[in-house]
């Protein structure tokens, strides 16, 4: 009896409310995906009580020292662990299914018990007691019907004065149901409706951000290690400087090389000393960063695993030939967020017809029953011919609807606002994919170049300086030759990761990019499907490395 007054314990509201939302996540992507995963919000800390966590604990967690050896394999499984960003879209996902089931609840039989007692007394000082307990189940029908049952009892007993005692039981029954407004399935379990489509979406959602993470996590990881090679190269560049300065100052002391050079050296060493500290700099911050979006504390050191850029540069660049007409058609079909604009405008023209039932009449029957036991003291007893029924028709005519006719105007100046933003929508997705391929083609061309300058100018600067050595140039000449290597070196690793990251992100805006391959960053079957044209014909009119006039870029 404890238990029923005090209620069930929290673990247990919490574990039945677990039990619930996975059923219908799991069921969702069964529905959407065809599989379903184990998906779950539970974190280091959800086994633990509120009351035993506390702000020092987290203080100092975040700033306890460590150090990591970090391969983008393990750094993408970090991620998913103790990424901030990736809880909350998890627990997005949980309370969009937690509303689904609070939405179940309205057409769900409803079992209340309780009552009541009191003891009075009255002026002329009689003392009496009673108990009035009820049981009653109600149950709401899609078909907007409700239907209801108790059973109540009235017990009574004089202590003073007379005494006597009673006890009554009734049982009633009872129903209602529209015809007209606020009648049938479509109006009635339209919440119901919203919340299963709300869970289609964020499941949708949440898949589209996990592809998005986990590239936003490899071009990250890429870009720490772009970020890496170019401080390398600054060091080495300035190391370059100090030994020009060296032999440019040997020479001035024996008088073949005149004093402003020597200046002019020097200023260059301290040019390239400056850009090695901007480039450390740079890159120690951006590696913060990416703690952040690990979700790791910034006292963590982390040393990267410098193998997948030197793969990537091995392997060049992954071929895909895209045609964006069928790029577009695919993107339509299976690109998640677009498919969720697309049924969300389904949801709006719904909204009209709900609207438009408000204004309807209200016309209603309804009809009750109920039966009391014998009076006065034996409440188990109930004589069936003494049942007290009736029904009716109750009619409410639409005379003052201007709150609804608002509504029914509003909801369909919201229909022309969604026909505009499916438009939208699917223009913004043309763009999109039309500007991947640009990006995409110019990242290429970029990669091709940079290729063949850095040849250049490797061949160049070991041509300068075995030139120098015979007094046939000058050390500027050297100096600038080892600029230019500097330069193309590191444009030749941007364009290299900047090729990746377009190549990946453009895959994720068509929505043709399976993340769950391993390594799925260079594998070309990381493509689901092909978007090459149906057929031959209407190709580029250029070459693939044709540059064009302006004149011909403006008519494209």
């Amino acid at each position: 009896m404890g238990a029923w007054l005090a209620g069930c314990s929290t673990g247990h509201y919490r574990k039945a409310a677990d039990t619930e939302v996975y059923e219908i996540i799991q069921q969702a992507e069964e529905e959407v995906f065809g599989q379903h995963s184990a998906f779950t919000i539970e974190t280091l800390y959800s086994s633990r009580r509120v009351t035993e966590i506390g702000a020092a604990e987290i203080v100092r967690q975040r700033q306890e020292p460590g150090a990591l050896r970090l391969s983008l394999e393990e750094a993408l499984a970090l991620a998913v662990k103790n990424s901030r960003e990736y809880q909350t879209e998890k627990e997005r996902l949980y309370l969009t299914a937690l509303s689904l089931t609070g939405a179940r609840y309205a057409f769900t039989p409803k079992f209340l018990a309780g009552g009541s007692a009191s003891v009075d007394r009255n002026t002329e000082g009689d003392v009496s007691a009673g108990a009035k307990p009820k049981i009653s189940l109600s149950q709401l029908l899609q078909t907007g019907a409700s239907l209801g049952a108790s059973i109540a009892g009235d017990f009574l007993r004089f202590y003073t004065g007379d005494p006597a005692r009673s006890a009554i039981s009734t049982i009633s029954v009872n129903l209602a149901q529209p015809l007209l407004r606020g009648a049938g399935k479509s109006i009635v379990a339209e919440n119901l409706k919203q919340a299963e489509r709300n869970v289609i979406y964020a499941i949708r959602t949440y898949s589209h951000y996990q592809r998005q993470f986990l590239v936003h996590i490899v071009t990250g990881y890429f870009e720490l290690l772009q970020g890496k090679d170019q401080l390398v190269n600054a060091y080495n560049d300035y190391q370059r400087r100090l030994e020009t300065i060296q032999y440019t100052e040997a020479r001035g002391r024996a008088g073949r090389q005149k004093g402003v050079e020597v200046d002019e050296a020097r200023s260059e060493e301290l040019t390239a000393k400056n850009s090695y500290i901007l480039a450390a700099t740079a890159y120690r911050n951006n590696l913060d960063r990416f703690k952040l979006t690990l979700g790791l504390p910034l006292s963590t050191r982390i040393e990267l695993d410098d193998a997948p850029l030197a793969e990537l540069k091995a392997s060049g660049l992954l071929p895909l030939s895209v045609d964006s007409q069928r790029a577009l058609a695919i993107a339509v079909e299976h690109h998640l967020e677009l498919l969720n604009q697309i049924d969300r405008f389904e949801d709006d023209k719904r909204q009209v017809r709900i609207a438009a039932n408000r204004l309807k009449a209200d016309l209603n029957i309804f009809a009750d029953a109920s039966l009391q036991s014998e009076p006065p003291t034996d409440y188990t007893t109930f004589d069936i011919e003494k049942v007290r029924a009736g029904a009716g028709i109750e009619l409410d005519l639409p005379i003052d609807r201007l709150r609804e006719r608002n509504e029914y105007r509003s909801t369909l100046v919201s229909f022309e606002a969604a026909i505009r933003a499916l438009g939208l929508a699917l223009d913004n997705k043309k763009d999109q994919i039309e500007r991947g391929l640009r990006n995409l083609d110019a990242s290429r061309r970029s990669y091709v170049i940079q290729t063949n300058a850095v040849a250049i100018a490797e061949r160049r600067v070991e041509g300068e300086q075995l030139s120098l050595q015979a007094g046939l140039r000058t050390v500027r000449n050297v100096r600038d030759a080892q600029d230019i290597l500097v330069r193309s070196q590191n444009a030749l690793t941007e364009a290299t990761v900047s090729h990746l990251a377009v190549r990946l992100q453009l895959l994720l805006d068509i929505g043709v990019l399976n993340t769950d391959l391993a390594h799925f960053w260079k594998r070309a079957d990381a493509v689901t499907l092909s978007l090459e044209p149906a057929s031959a014909g209407g190709g580029p009119s250029s070459g693939p490395d044709e540059v064009l006039p302006p004149d011909r870029i403006l008519q494209l």
